[in-house]
């Protein structure tokens, strides 16, 4: 039988574990686009007491075909860190290019409350902060999205802003047409109007917002400033690491930059390519009133969005919340509870 535990300091040795089944089951009884608004919320609710959290750069181990990261934060009575890994070559290999998994704590005795996958809640965080980043940014009338990149966030990108932001439309472009098939395919049915596309100039014709989720490692150049016009938003979210981006850096000079963490972004985004100083606006700042996001029709909005770990913390957060009262997870043996503190040992003792 399950044993919930709360968020207060508890004696129990078991922490709830959502596996990658229940994570799925939770979000089809929640429902994707409802669960992509929540987050959303949850999100926006964490950027608005900014302040109250600990902030550091993603930690990352670097290789020749990837990178492996944690990303840790604090707000002083929950912990959460989440591991994840970004490896563009395992796609030919059959693998996910991301894979994840969190832990929450309570501070106050540091005991874990929380164990998730968050390979699927990181697709649904990452969309649902496009999406609370182009709400922000976004001309209001904006319906017309430009997907470029097919692959592992394209749908939910897409549904995300259909959810937040109103959009209606999905113009689809990559490389691999295969991929444009898939997500028209996973799209059917979602209310979207789709249309497939096969180039970059093709894919960008009349779309308010532009959205660039591609996955190879290297500093690409997947939109020139020629294709950029007045008024468009861009989400940048596929230059998440050193030496990866994919956009041109003079559309980069000319955009109106907005970033999570500018400290990290500086590092991972697309202003990696600009000089350590070129202006940025705090995302959390605009949420909250302290700083204009955009400032007239005309202007080209752009989202360097790497992700940060108090999105992450949000969404940990959230599935806790959400998992009270439920069957959507496992109880794990986690935390050694010996009735004695001080005698462990005569614990495992005893088991023997």
């Amino acid at each position: 039988m399950n044993k919930m535990t709360n968020l207060a300091p508890s004696k129990l040795a078991y922490v709830p574990f959502v596996s990658v089944d229940n994570m799925m089951k939770l979000i089809h009884h929640i429902g994707i686009k409802p669960m992509l608004r929540d987050l959303a919320e949850a999100i926006t609710e964490d950027f608005a007491r900014w302040d109250s959290f600990d902030k550091t750069p993603r930690i990352g181990s670097h290789s020749d075909v990837g990178v492996i990261e944690l990303m840790p934060t604090s707000d002083g009575e929950l912990y959460g860190f989440k591991y994840v890994n970004g490896h563009p070559k395992n796609m030919a290999e059959g693998l996910q290019t991301v894979t994840a998994f969190g832990l929450l704590a309570d501070v106050d005795s540091g005991y874990p409350v929380l164990l998730s996958e968050m390979t699927m809640l990181t697709a649904m965080r990452t969309a649902a902060m496009s999406a609370v980043a182009t709400k922000a940014l976004a001309r209001p009338d904006a319906r017309m999205m430009a997907m470029i990149g097919n692959g592992a966030q394209s749908e939910f990108q897409s549904l995300a802003l259909q959810a937040v932001c109103g959009i209606d439309t999905v113009r689809l472009y990559d490389i691999d047409p295969a991929a444009t098939a898939k997500a028209m395919a996973n799209l059917a049915g979602s209310g979207l109007t789709l249309i497939p596309c096969k180039t970059i100039e093709e894919v960008i014709e009349g779309a308010d917002i532009i959205t660039t989720a591609t996955a190879d490692k290297d500093m690409q150049t997947i939109l020139t400033d020629n294709l950029v016009g007045a008024g468009v938003h861009i989400n940048a979210i596929g230059g998440d690491c050193p030496g990866k981006t994919e956009l041109h850096r003079d559309i980069v000079a000319r955009s109106s930059v907005f970033v999570e963490y500018p400290p990290q972004t500086r590092i991972e985004g697309e202003i990696q390519q600009m000089d350590p100083d070129h202006p940025v606006t705090e995302l959390w700042k605009v949420l909250t009133g302290k700083a204009t996001g955009r400032s007239s029709v005309a202007e080209v909005t752009l989202f360097d969005g790497v992700g940060f770990a108090i999105e992450d913390f949000s969404a940990l957060r959230y599935i806790h919340s959400k998992i009270k009262g439920t069957d959507f997870y496992l109880d794990l043996d986690f935390v050694a509870d010996p009735d004695d503190p001080r005698d462990l040992f005569g614990m495992l003792q005893r088991a023997g």
